[in-house]
């Protein structure tokens, strides 16, 4: 109850305008009682009408009422500040660096609560309550507390700026429309605050349908991806069991073709051996036959000699041996060579197969690739940083600028697997698959070659399996000073376009298509080549003698 009663006390005798006890307290005809300086101001304002009012009862005095202390009033406030009625605020409704202070408080200022587009001013929430209570307050416009109230005076004019010049898209004040805005097509700040809310409310309902479509989008992209991963999984599982599968018919054929081979070893090793013991039984035979007649030859006694000569002499059969050497010594090399003959049949089959295998993993393509650029400035947007590989650089060529640049002239690389031996060819050190665009600065009588490889293509020797543009392995453009030429396959294409020392190759990896442009002050396409790559590709350069070609920085 005594909280109650204090808290009617202060009420009682707080000045209706600062909503504080009033200091040098005074009482107008009407019995309300204000702060001195508060009165005075608020009737400040209405000297030039010559009616003063009482702010809280809205009673009017004319003239001007004299106003004079109250002492009476002066001393209960200064006792209800002694016996502590005036409570103070709690430390968190104080303002910190960071808040907006009202500009009403004296001494230790509270956080505003409101800011007044009209008063440019901050009111914490009692000194707020005139701007809810007083009718004179009504068409105030109260906004969120806010630091920047200065900026909405004229720095000019110090007047209020409530006009918006639609010809230099700025505020001014009344003043302005007359002076140096003379004649422009000026409208309140509150009609252009009105059109362009109506443009912000078009321009979120678009970007709220707009996060509706995305929204939309990035759910069905969710669904493809998990579509994605499933499909994935179960084209691995599949795969993996007709592999297994394949892997196992094979490793039955090996066994069966093993144990075939066993078995008719067993047979002919049978065979043999059976007719090896008849023969070295007859050795022994004969070497029995031969040792009985030898001792009859020594035989002394005639009569002795052509008794047992007739029996002696008699030989068994001999065991037919005209077979041994009917056929070659081959044997079961025809069986290593009709598996051979299976296995490069195989391996014929796989490469031709595994080419489609690969054609239908790469051709699987979720979204639909964008159109080609159309600009140069659309094309930079896929500038790859590309460099040369010195360990593919044939010896005729010198690398510089930090492996961008190459000059056909005699050099001296160590050996190398991946050196091209004889062709004055180079591979970049970076793959290129999605979306990739570099240039080309050449300069040399004979031209350059610009090209792409796998990096699977042969790099020993002089066929046209080395070569860029002579195999299916690599796309080259052949750039001279006044003509092109485009070579795939040792299939040469005649390509027309104006000269340029500078060629931009655009390549989309995944659509399977790789472009080529002569650049200069526009670009002008040369030509374009629309396939299926099976490879990451590597960028190529051939060069003659004499030649330089360079990779252009573009970032």
């Amino acid at each position: 109850m005594a909280q109650k009663g204090d808290q009617l006390d202060r009420e009682t005798f707080s000045c209706s305008i600062c909503l504080d006890l009033p200091k040098d307290p005074v009482a107008i005809p009407c019995g309300h009682r204000y702060c001195m300086s508060c009165i005075k101001g608020f009737w400040d304002e209405e000297d030039q009408r010559k009616i003063y009012s009482c702010p809280r009862c809205r009673q009017t005095f004319t003239p001007r009422p004299v106003l004079g202390k109250n002492t009476m009033l002066a001393a209960l406030v200064e006792q209800l500040k002694k016996t502590g009625l005036q409570a103070a605020p709690a430390d968190h409704c104080y303002a910190g660096p960071e808040d907006v202070a009202c500009d009403v408080c004296t001494g230790r200022k509270l956080k505003a609560l409101k800011s007044c587009l009209v008063c440019l001013a901050s009111f914490c929430e009692k000194h707020l309550q005139f701007h809810y209570e007083s009718p004179r307050f009504n068409k105030h416009k109260l906004v969120n507390p806010s630091e920047k109230l200065q900026e909405n005076i004229c720095s000019r004019h110090d007047e209020v700026m409530k006009m918006f010049c639609c010809t230099d898209q700025q505020s001014i004040c009344y003043l302005c429309s007359v002076d140096e805005h003379k004649g422009h097509d000026t409208v309140s700040a509150a009609a252009e605050r009105t059109e362009r809310q109506r443009e912000l409310e078009v321009s979120r309902q678009n970007i709220q349908q707009r996060i509706q479509d995305r929204e939309k989008d990035v759910k069905l992209l969710r669904q493809e991806v998990e579509a994605v991963n499933r499909s994935s999984d179960k084209a691995v599982e599949h795969s993996e069991k007709i592999f297994t599968e394949l892997i196992r018919l094979i490793q039955k054929r090996s066994s069966d073709v093993k144990q075939q081979i066993r078995s008719q070893q067993e047979t002919e090793v049978s065979r043999v051996k059976e007719l090896q013991e008849k023969l070295e039984q007859e050795i022994t035979e004969l070497k029995r036959k031969d040792a009985e007649l030898k001792q009859l030859s020594h035989t002394e006694d005639h009569n002795q000699f052509l008794h047992n000569y007739p029996s002696l002499s008699q030989l068994s059969a001999s065991t037919d041996s005209s077979s041994i050497n009917i056929r070659p010594l081959r044997y079961f090399e025809d069986v290593t060579a009709a598996v051979l003959e299976l296995r490069d049949q195989l391996q014929d089959i796989l490469r031709e197969k595994w080419t489609n295998i690969s054609l239908a993993v790469t051709e699987v393509d979720v979204l639909l690739s964008e159109a080609e650029p159309k600009t140069r400035a659309g094309f930079l947007k896929y500038s790859r940083e590309i460099t040369l590989d010195p360990n593919t650089a044939n010896t005729r060529l010198l690398l510089s600028e930090g492996n961008r640049k190459a000059t056909c002239i005699r050099q001296f690389y160590s050996h190398h697997p991946d050196r091209f031996n004889e062709h004055g060819q180079v591979l970049s050190r970076e793959s290129l698959t999605g979306r990739c665009y570099w240039e080309v600065e050449w300069r040399g009588e004979w031209g350059v070659h610009v090209a792409v490889a796998y990096k699977n293509i042969s790099r020993a020797g002089t066929s046209k399996e080395c070569q860029f543009g002579f195999n299916d392995k690599s796309w080259m453009l052949d750039c001279n000073i006044n003509s092109y030429e485009f070579w795939f396959n040792n299939i040469q294409t005649p390509v027309s376009g104006p000269g340029s020392s500078r060629v931009g190759v655009y390549l989309d990896h995944t659509a399977g298509i790789l472009s080529f442009y002569s650049v200069s002050e526009t670009m002008t396409l040369l030509h374009r080549v629309q396939t299926t790559f099976t490879q990451p590709l590597y960028a190529g350069l051939y060069l003659y003698y004499g030649a330089t070609a360079e990779l252009c920085k573009l970032k």
